[in-house]
This record gives C-alpha cells, sequence and structure tokens, in this order.
C-alpha cells in the first residue's frame, strides 16, 4: 500500500473506517467512459499500475505533491502496494479504481474514494494520470465524469475533490472530525 494512503488510513478516527459506506450499498466495481474504464485496483492490474506510475513519477510528483511515487520502487513493492489496495476494497474500507484503456491493455491513472478525516466532509475523492494522458488533456475529463459518477452512483453527501477543488493546503488546515464518545 502506498505510504499517503498508509498515512490517510491510520490517521482516521475508527468510526469513520467503520461506516464509509452503509453495509447495503452495492459497490460500483466498474465505470466506463467514452475513452476508458474503470475496474478495482489490485493485483489483477500490478503490472499495468506499476507502468503506469514508473513512466509519469516527475510528473505525479508535481501535480499530486509528496514523493510518491519514488524512482527504486520495485515490483515486489508494487506486490504488496496492490495486496493491500485489494484488502481495503474487500474491507470496504476505501475504494481505489485502476484507469484503463477500453482493451484493459494500458493504464491512464488511478481514481479513488477515500474516507475523510476531517470535518465537514465524509470521502475524498482523488485522481493522478500518467503525463502522456494530462498532455493529450485526459484529466479534466476524468474529472468531469467522476464528478457526476460520485453524485449519482455512490452514497456520499459531502466529497472533497482534494487537489481539485480544495487544495492540499486548505485541505491540511481544515479541522479533523471527533470520535464520538462510547
Amino acid at each position: 500500500m502506498k505510504p499517503a494512503t498508509l498515512l490517510l488510513l491510520a490517521s482516521l478516527p475508527v468510526a469513520a473506517l467503520a461506516q464509509f459506506v452503509p453495509p447495503t450499498f452495492a459497490v460500483p466495481t466498474s465505470y466506463t467512459g467514452s475513452t476508458y474504464k474503470l475496474v478495482p485496483l489490485g493485483p489483477a492490474v500490478a503490472e499495468l499500475d506499476y507502468k503506469a506510475y514508473m513512466s509519469s513519477i516527475d510528473h505525479i510528483r508535481k501535480t499530486q505533491g509528496g514523493n510518491w511515487p519514488r524512482p527504486g520502487l520495485t515490483m515486489d513493492d508494487q506486490a504488496k502496494d496492490m495486496a493491500g489496495e485489494k484488502a481495503q476494497w474487500d474491507g470496504r474500507k476505501s475504494f481505489p479504481f485502476a484507469v484503463l484503456t477500453p482493451d484493459g491493455s494500458r493504464e491512464l491513472g488511478c481514481f479513488y474514494l477515500r474516507p475523510s478525516g476531517k470535518e465537514g466532509y465524509d470521502v475524498v475523492a482523488t485522481m493522478w494520470v500518467t503525463k502522456e494522458a494530462f498532455d493529450a488533456g485526459f484529466e479534466d475529463q476524468l474529472f468531469r465524469d467522476m464528478k457526476a459518477w460520485v453524485a449519482t452512483a455512490w452514497p456520499f453527501r459531502k466529497p472533497a475533490w482534494r487537489g481539485k477543488e480544495i487544495t492540499a493546503e486548505a485541505w491540511k488546515a481544515l479541522p479533523a472530525k471527533q470520535t464520538p464518545a462510547p
């Protein structure tokens, strides 16, 4: 699992993780756009994911902030990360998606829905795309499509579009959710 994911999940109140989506909610496992499709991020797409982010290290760091991905990552690191992403998905704790070409032969980026640890938001939606996809204008299309999809297919009332509608600085300044007393 990516270090930023571990830090985010470790910082969340237990209540936020336990009730991320209602138990009866049927989690969408795919989405098909006009020039791409989403599938759950996990071991089945590990090689595609690795190739995508390793091809765009500087671009991802610039657009997402932080120090991921780092040049020395290996496929062993990737296998551990993908096992963690699958466990989060299976446990209904977060929902990471690989964004693939329609034929599934190449990854264009990723889209994540994770519980919010900040007051006023129930989910944090983030994404990254490869440098090639970004240069082709794909990130704007993905953002528009994902915003509409989250609004219509998911149970979230107040998504935080970190990096799109709220800056990293503004996000950090928000108060943390309070854990309810037992």
